[in-house]
């Protein structure tokens, strides 16, 4: 799946979840890691390799990496963990498969596919109606539950939205890792693409610019008593 289903696969789960549990979500650390395991990309990218769809989409180390987080937040940490393992467990392994799930124990690739099913690829018309029907349901939820406010609160956790635009948004809407951008070969998947990164690049820069802010004023005041003590010692003079 392109970044957009997987998106909003994760944010559908995590508001579901967080509502039968009773939990207040954190929808920008959600989204990261809806996209997470695929850094591996980038990883292929710098060093040449073919991990894509290897060990950052195991749920064997999905599991481990959130026992910690299980034992200290319990039940607030459902959600995130969703959210993560729905990108192999539902997205990749009905779009593409070729996942090895239990690594390390076996590099065993699974999927819709291995399973003897038609293969789905991330470019056939199925894939691409399923991911803008996703965007659609989930945009709407979005916007229905007053969740889009959060794009537009000076909150530090909303850096963390750097990573989905630099990793995978930007990107694949440009070209990589396919063959020509989005914008040439899907269009309506790619106005999706730029709806996030719009939406997210609003939430960094408005973050980063109250930071600034923020830094600004308290320099400034560190400075004006100094300043006011110098002119009193002066004026004693």
């Amino acid at each position: 799946m392109f970044a957009v289903g997987h998106m909003a696969i994760a944010y559908l789960l995590g508001k579901g979840s967080s509502k039968a549990f009773r939990i207040k979500l954190n929808i920008p650390l959600l989204l990261v890691l809806s996209i997470l395991p695929d850094a591996d990309i980038i990883y292929d990218l710098v060093t040449g390799s073919n991990m894509h769809r290897g060990p950052t989409h195991s749920i064997v180390v999905a599991l481990i990496a959130f026992i910690p987080l299980f034992i200290i937040y319990r039940k607030k940490a459902i959600p995130y963990f969703l959210a993560l393992i729905s990108h192999p467990l539902i997205g990749d392994f009905f779009i593409g498969g070729g996942l090895q799930l239990f690594w390390p124990f076996s590099t065993t690739q699974y999927g819709l596919h291995e399973l003897g099913s038609y293969y789905i690829g991330i470019t056939d018309p199925v894939n691409i109606a399923l991911e803008l029907s996703l965007f659609i349901i989930s945009t709407l939820v979005l916007y229905k539950s007053d969740d889009w406010r959060v794009f537009f609160k000076r909150n530090k956790t909303n850096l963390v939205l750097i990573i989905p635009i630099a990793t995978v948004l930007l990107p694949s809407t440009i070209g990589y890792p396919f063959s020509a951008p989005l914008l040439l070969t899907e269009p309506l998947l790619a106005i999706a693409h730029l709806f996030y990164l719009m939406l997210f690049s609003i939430a960094v820069l408005r973050t980063l610019s109250y930071m600034y802010k923020k830094h600004f004023q308290h320099s400034t005041k560190e400075t004006l008593p100094k300043n006011s003590d110098s002119n009193l010692v002066t004026g004693r003079l």
